[in-house]
């Protein structure tokens, strides 16, 4: 009898130990399912997208079957038949593409792309990108960029600073190199990017750095294209002093500029409306950066165009992009309202077209 008895507690104790395992093991599973990482979990699970930082749009490219290999685009931000922006980058596309169709506006925003613009737009075949030049909008980083996915140099840091503007050295071919049929083709398939600033303070930059500065000695600007400017608009003839920034407003308002544009040559580039050297509302951009969002907008241009792992944007020394509100009002505090009303008026196009404020001296 107590022989039966103990191995009914053993059976008890044995069914118990059981069970309790059971429990342990669904327990486990549960928590398994229910903590694992959602990215890894189920293809179906929609991640977390934060709307106001992250808020795409689908954009349908067109058919691309018909062209040849070599012309087929690449990266990112042509994959299958969609092109994926963040909210940002959609709304300056859709601002340009409303100011485009602004009768109002037609003279101001609409360029035929001649010669002249397609020698400003740099290509890099091999990851097929089209960039457009804006003289004092941080251009020359692009270039080193753009230089080193060319295959000229293996990194930035091993470019010659006397290089990047020598374009017979540095291996970055000019669109207008090219045929018109694979002009046509590069324009239709190439992920194509530019940058702009607030073009009042990109006028002021060019002045400093060619007619105050002239850190890359180009005496031409001082002693060929400053004195063309003095001789036309300075108003006080006795004054002997260098180009003042007055005269340099004054010959950019003037309708009949044109004239001495054609003196000065390719020179002018780094003066002219962003609409003059880029053509913005006849090329259809894939992305337009902006100097005072540079940090965010070189990673973004870099990913988009599926190049962000062959290469990286030079470092952005701390400020170097911020609006500089007082040396813009300090710069034309001496100004006419007539010549800055003047001048507004040839560069309202960037102005519209780009998203930046009329600035408040000009309003008061």
């Amino acid at each position: 009898w107590l022989m039966s008895d103990n191995m009914h507690h053993q059976w008890l104790l044995l069914a118990a130990c059981f069970w309790v395992i059971f429990m342990f093991m669904v327990a486990s599973k549960f928590i398994t399912l229910t903590f694992k990482d959602p990215d890894g979990y189920s293809a179906k699970q929609e991640p977390l997208i934060l709307t106001a930082v992250t808020k795409v749009e689908e954009v349908h490219v067109p058919e691309e079957k018909h062209w040849p290999e070599e012309f087929q685009p690449t990266g990112k931000a042509f994959s299958g038949n969609l092109i994926r922006q963040p909210l940002v980058h959609m709304e300056r596309l859709e601002l340009l593409r409303n100011v485009c169709r602004d009768t109002a506006l037609r003279n101001l925003s609409h360029t035929a792309v001649s010669k002249f613009v397609l020698d400003r737009i740099f290509v890099c075949d091999k990851h097929k990108i089209l960039f457009c030049q804006t003289p004092k909008v941080g251009n020359t980083q692009w270039k080193k960029v753009l230089i080193v996915l060319n295959g000229a140099f293996s990194s930035i840091e091993e470019i010659p600073e006397n290089i990047v503007h020598d374009h017979e050295k540095n291996g970055l071919p000019r669109l207008s190199s090219f045929s018109d049929s694979e002009i046509k083709k590069r324009l239709s398939l190439y992920f194509k990017f530019f940058i702009v600033r607030d073009p009042f303070e990109r006028l002021i930059s060019a002045f400093k750095d060619k007619f105050v500065h002239n850190p890359r000695f180009e005496p031409w600007y001082r002693h060929e294209i400053a004195p063309g400017i003095i001789r036309k608009y300075r108003k006080n003839r006795t004054e002997t002093k260098g180009l003042q920034f007055e005269d340099f407003v004054r010959y950019l308002g003037d309708p009949n500029h044109r004239w001495l544009d054609v003196q000065f040559g390719d020179h002018i580039i780094h003066w002219v409306t962003y609409v003059e050297l880029c053509a913005p509302c006849e090329i259809t951009y894939s992305v337009i950066g902006h100097h005072e969002t540079l940090e965010d907008d070189a990673p973004y241009i870099l990913k988009a165009a599926g190049i962000d792992h062959l290469v990286s944007y030079p470092t952005i020394p701390p400020g170097i992009t911020v609006y500089n509100k007082t040396k813009v009002e300090r710069y034309f505090s001496g100004i006419s309202k007539r010549d800055i009303r003047r001048l507004y008026a040839r560069f309202e196009g960037d102005f519209k077209l780009f998203g930046y404020r009329e600035p408040d001296f000009l309003l008061n």
